[in-house]
């Protein structure tokens, strides 16, 4: 495992500098990659990045705050809420947030506090190795099964309770499975659910065309449209 950790600091009051001079004593292996005031400029960083730990210490955590953090539960491995109340702490905790530190923070619970987000890290860094070990997905055939790399597959379309998975090898295999069950167990591996008949490897998209949905181009040279519903969350999502 890598040994440097990526940090971003959101401190409305003293941007940041009483948490980096703790991290820098305690703990030198943390590459702080963003120190803001700003929640607008820690909301568009955030969009871009994933850190592996987010310091957050508001004025006042309003219900956008609160929402912002929810937001990046599933892409920040850890994030660490610092706050003056106990039942803000206890909201953001259920909102998603690894952990909180009351204030004035203690030096001592600031060490324990970063180290459970350390380890914590290092799960989610042992299971993403362990996905990619084994990144394989079994399509039953009416013969069988036949056995695949996730990253072979470009694209899933729909047919009724069916679904036909196009490969990089210019092969089809039809699956009795819908394309809901796939989507469930490919989103977690850069897959995107463009239109309710499609669902695209994003490492295959070769082209995006306006419109009012748009379109993509694939890999295989097909042609997809994309739902006006899911515009938007698409274009963010290969921003």
């Amino acid at each position: 495992m890598k040994n440097t950790l990526h940090v971003c600091i959101i401190d409305e009051q003293n941007n940041g500098d009483p948490i980096a001079l703790l991290l820098k004593n305690e703990f030198p292996e943390f590459e702080i990659d963003l120190q803001t005031d700003s929640i607008q400029h820690a909301y568009d960083y955030l969009c871009k990045n994933s850190p592996d730990l987010l310091f957050v210490d508001l004025l006042k955590a309003d219900k956008t705050a609160v929402e912002m953090l929810s937001k990046f539960r599933d892409t920040l491995s850890s994030v660490i809420f610092m706050t003056d109340s106990e039942t803000t702490a206890i909201q953001a905790i259920k909102k998603g947030v690894t952990d909180c530190l009351i204030k004035p923070v203690k030096n001592l619970d600031f060490v324990i506090t970063v180290n459970k987000a350390i380890e914590n890290v290092r799960k989610q860094r042992a299971a993403i190795l362990n996905n990619a070990i084994h990144n394989k997905i079994n399509l039953p055939t009416l013969q069988g099964f036949k056995r695949v790399n996730i990253d072979e597959i470009i694209r899933c379309e729909a047919d009724s309770n069916y679904t036909f998975i196009y490969l990089s090898d210019k092969s089809k295999v039809m699956v009795s499975k819908t394309l809901y069950d796939f989507e469930k167990h490919l989103s977690e591996y850069n897959f995107f659910r463009i239109h309710h008949k499609h669902l695209i490897n994003l490492e295959h998209l070769r082209e995006y065309i306006k419109g009012k949905g748009g379109q993509v181009i694939m890999a295989d040279n097909s042609i997809l449209d994309v739902s006006i519903r899911k515009k938007h969350e698409f274009l963010h999502a290969i921003a």
